[in-house]
C-alpha cells in the first residue's frame, strides 16, 4: 500500500478515536472536560451574565461595545463571546431562530455556570401605537411555542424574572430610548403562527383571528423564544428577561429590518451592569432579593 494512503488510513483512525472519546455520555452530551455538545463551551469559558441574541451576527455587534472581548466558540448557530462590559464580566451567546435552539443554549449554559439570562431580539408590535425602533420589555410571554411544554404544563406561566424587568427599565430610562414594558407571544412559525399568509396564501381561521384576539387581551406583539428561556429559566432556579426591538407594526404594516437593534443591545448591556451592581448590594446586606430599600447602601 502507498505510503500516502498508510498515512491517510491512520489519520482516520485518530480522528474516529479522538471522536470517540469525546463524548462520553448520550443522556449527557459533553466531554471528558464538561464541554457542551452543542455550544463547545466549558466552565470557566463563560460569566454568570449572558446576553442572548437569536442572530449570531448580533453577538458581534452587542460585544463590540464592550471593554474586551474574546472568541470563546462558534458551533452552527452558536456563537459565544466573553469579556467585559464597565468592568462586570460577561457573555454573549446567539441562540438561532425558534425556542428548541434557544432551550440548547440555556441548558449548556447553565451546566457550565451561567445562571442569569437576557434575550436581546427583535419583534412585531401588534399594536398601531407601537412604533418600529421602540423596545419592548417583556414581562411575561404567552406560551404559543411547542418546547417549554416538554418541561411543565401549559398552565405554567412563562414570566421574566423581577429583577431583570426592573434592570431593563433602569438602564431604558439611564439611555433614554423609548421602551414599553409588557407582554409578548412567543410563536413557533414565522408565518402562520403570527398571522401571516403562508406559500400561494395559504391561511386558516387561527391565523386570521390570532392578531386581533392577542391584541384585545393586551398582548404587545410577536417574537419566538421568550416565553421558553422564560419558562425553564423559572423551572432552573435561573433569572431571565428580555427586551426586543420593535422593527414591524402589524397594524400599521410597516417593516424596519434592523430598526432599535442597537438600542437594544445598549440596553441589555446596561442592564447587566446594573443587575452586577445589585447583586453585590444583596451579598454585601445578606439578602437573596433586591429590593429598593438596599440602593441606601450603595457605595458613593
Amino acid at each position: 500500500m502507498p505510503s500516502k494512503y498508510i498515512v491517510r488510513v491512520m489519520l482516520i483512525i485518530v480522528v474516529m478515536i479522538v471522536s470517540d472519546d469525546k463524548l462520553k455520555s448520550a443522556a449527557i452530551p459533553q466531554d471528558s472536560e464538561g464541554r457542551q455538545y452543542h455550544l463547545e463551551v466549558k466552565k470557566g469559558d463563560v460569566a454568570r451574565y449572558v446576553l442572548l441574541p437569536g442572530d449570531p451576527e448580533r453577538v458581534d455587534l452587542i460585544s463590540s461595545l464592550w471593554d474586551e472581548r474574546r472568541l470563546v466558540a462558534h458551533h452552527r448557530e452558536f456563537r459565544t463571546y466573553t469579556g467585559r462590559y464597565k468592568g462586570v464580566p460577561i457573555t454573549t451567546t446567539s441562540t438561532g431562530i425558534g425556542s428548541p435552539s434557544a432551550v440548547i443554549a440555556l441548558e449548556e449554559l447553565i451546566r457550565v455556570g451561567s445562571d442569569t439570562f437576557i434575550r436581546v431580539g427583535t419583534m412585531g408590535a401588534i399594536r398601531s401605537d407601537i412604533p418600529p425602533g421602540t423596545l419592548v420589555i417583556g414581562v411575561g410571554a404567552v406560551r404559543l411555542e411547542g418546547t417549554s411544554k416538554q418541561y411543565v404544563m401549559p398552565e405554567y406561566p412563562a414570566v421574566a424574572h423581577y429583577e431583570i424587568v426592573m434592570a431593563l427599565i433602569e438602564a431604558a430610562e439611564i439611555l433614554n430610548v423609548d421602551y414599553r414594558a409588557g407582554l409578548v407571544a412567543s410563536t413557533d412559525s414565522f408565518y402562520l403562527g403570527q398571522g401571516r399568509p403562508g406559500f400561494n396564501g395559504y391561511f386558516t381561521s387561527q391565523s386570521a383571528n390570532i392578531i386581533p384576539e392577542l391584541a384585545n387581551a393586551g398582548v404587545l406583539g410577536f417574537e419566538m423564544e421568550a416565553s421558553a428561556l422564560l419558562t425553564v429559566s423559572s423551572i432552573y432556579g435561573a433569572r431571565a428577561g428580555c427586551v426586543c426591538a420593535v422593527i414591524a407594526n402589524r397594524i400599521t404594516d410597516e417593516f424596519i429590518p434592523g430598526k432599535g437593534v442597537i438600542e437594544a443591545a445598549k440596553v441589555a448591556n446596561e442592564a447587566v451592569r446594573v443587575l452586577a451592581e445589585w447583586d453585590e448590594l444583596k451579598r454585601r446586606a445578606g439578602k437573596k432579593l433586591f429590593y429598593p430599600g438596599l440602593l441606601k447602601n450603595r457605595r458613593t
